[in-house]
């Protein structure tokens, strides 16, 4: 042994000593650009969890005498609205701000929900197989077939708009995710050596589900649904672009781009604005999500 590989014998050895967890997340942080998007991504977090304090105005106080009046920095602009106002009157950037709260919470929500479900579905059909395997296994593959906005808009159209009915239309179909990407993860770890050895002390089979097979199948879990926040986020935008998402006074980011298409060519900051948040929400969790990806997913992290 070298002088050079006894210097480096204390590096290997802090370096092995260190968590998986540890070792991805120092990753995860060298990735400049995934951590500034994250960052972004805390701050709307932050901003629809603070919207009463930081919005500067009402988000549902009209006044016709300031209809679709321009922004502060535009010609004809006052500097109290700094995106300007809508055709009703109402400060647009207030109504930015609020709306981050209907995109972020049911976003969160619809993936907290379908990962549950497809969690246990994807468990029970990739360690029990037989005709538990089979009968999920085509459920899926029927939800898969439909079109998943055409999908949402017909269990929207029957049960009607709402926050909670969006919830559900859209958790509805979004399991299929998380239940294909944890099927798929329990077949290739079921047999096992650790798994087997489970088996053959007499653990029950709910016991090395959740306790053998489960912790270690997480990290893809846990990214495929952060990956899926984003498109949550840009159906519900098109459900209350349609009209089928939070109803009025709320406001909603896909609900104000829709109220600015009569005014497009006069007043292009009333849809302009809330559109740019979409975009910059949806881009920044989709680049996070692909650092989170290259990180902690194994099969990009060797």
């Amino acid at each position: 042994m070298t002088v050079a590989d006894d210097a480096a014998a204390p590096a290997r050895a802090a370096d092995q000593g260190k968590s998986l967890f540890k070792r991805n997340l120092e990753n995860f942080t060298e990735n400049r650009l995934a951590l500034a998007s994250a960052v972004l991504v805390l701050i709307f977090v932050l901003m629809a969890i603070f919207a009463p304090w930081i919005a500067p105005h009402d988000p549902n106080e009209t006044d016709l005498f300031r209809r679709l009046q321009p922004p502060a920095w535009v010609p004809g602009g006052e500097w109290g609205y700094l995106l300007g106002c809508d055709g009703l009157g109402r400060d647009i950037l207030s109504r930015i701000i609020y709306g981050s709260r209907i995109s972020i919470f049911i976003g969160t929500a619809v993936i907290l929900v379908a990962t549950t479900i497809g969690i246990v579905a994807g468990l029970a059909a990739g360690y029990l197989r037989g005709w538990v395997d089979i009968a999920i296994s085509r459920l899926v593959d029927i939800l898969l077939g439909f079109p998943y906005l055409i999908f949402a808009i017909g269990l929207m159209a029957m049960m009607g708009p709402g926050l909670f009915n969006i919830i559900l239309a859209l958790a509805y179909k979004e399991w299929v995710i998380p239940c294909r990407v944890v099927r798929g993860e329990t077949l290739a770890v079921r047999e096992l050596e650790y798994v087997e050895a489970a088996r053959a002390i007499g653990a029950s089979r709910f016991h090395i589900m959740l306790r053998e097979i489960m912790p270690n199948i997480l990290s893809p879990v846990i990214v495929v649904s952060t990956i899926r926040m984003a498109d949550v986020i840009i159906l519900e935008a098109s459900l209350s672009f349609l009209g089928l998402g939070v109803q009025p006074p709320t406001a909603s980011w896909g609900s104000m781009v829709a109220d600015g298409r009569a005014f497009i060519l006069e007043a292009w900051w009333v849809s302009t604005f809330p559109g740019l948040a979409i975009l910059l929400l949806v881009l920044v969790i989709n680049v996070a999500s692909q650092g989170l990806r290259d990180a902690f997913d194994p099969r990009f992290n060797e």
